[in-house]
């Protein structure tokens, strides 16, 4: 048998590398759509203007000022945040980078599991939550702290400022793909303090 097939059969059937590819690439999917959640939702959530029977009233600006840039609400808001100076040219080039590994993880799986993929997928993941991070400390930065400024200490370091989309993903990848050690301390933190709530 050549030693290609040989080694990507042997990949493919070995239990615990083809079940950490596959938990490795649902992971990524449902980080990506995190992400892409985040993007939209943020913004939607932005032009809200009350509630009524049916749930959120977005104002039209939401449709003038973001729904225009696109057809793609994703790629809408993406753009708007462009335009925000939220995000630049560098960071539409990640984002597209990540989404091409989105893809390939999602429809190419059995190549994933036999043969890999030829890029990093430790590296995207990081590239997709330092997009998230740099996203979400952009709104809090511009609407959070300029809402209530007295809130937050002048001297706020906002390297040092976790919020909750980005640790959430963060989370997920630690505790699905990280060392054992390292998904226990989130359960077991859970657990120490679930009754003290």
């Amino acid at each position: 048998m050549d030693e290609k097939v040989k080694a990507s059969w042997e990949r493919a059937l070995h239990p615990e590398t083809l079940k950490t590819n596959i938990i490795t690439a649902s992971i990524f999917s449902m980080a990506f759509e995190m992400l892409k959640s985040s993007i939209i939702e943020k913004i939607e959530g932005f032009f809200i203007n009350g509630f009524d029977e049916n749930g959120m009233i977005v104002s039209p600006e939401y449709k003038e000022k973001v729904l225009s840039l696109n057809r793609s609400p994703l790629y809408a808001s993406l753009k708007w945040l462009q335009d925000m100076d939220a995000i630049d040219d560098e960071d539409l080039e990640r984002f597209e980078h990540i989404k091409r590994c989105r893809n390939t993880l999602a429809h190419e799986m059995f190549t994933f599991a036999s043969s890999g993929v030829d890029f990093d997928v430790a590296e995207a993941f990081e590239e997709m939550v330092g997009l998230l991070r740099k996203i979400e400390i952009w709104w809090f930065e511009n609407l959070e702290m300029a809402i209530d400024p007295e809130a937050y200490p002048e001297d706020l370091d906002l390297e040092q400022v976790i919020l909750g989309p980005v640790w959430s993903l963060q989370m997920l990848i630690d505790v699905a793909l990280g060392p054992e050690e390292e998904a226990r301390k989130y359960y077991d933190q859970f657990i120490e303090n679930a009754d003290k709530t």
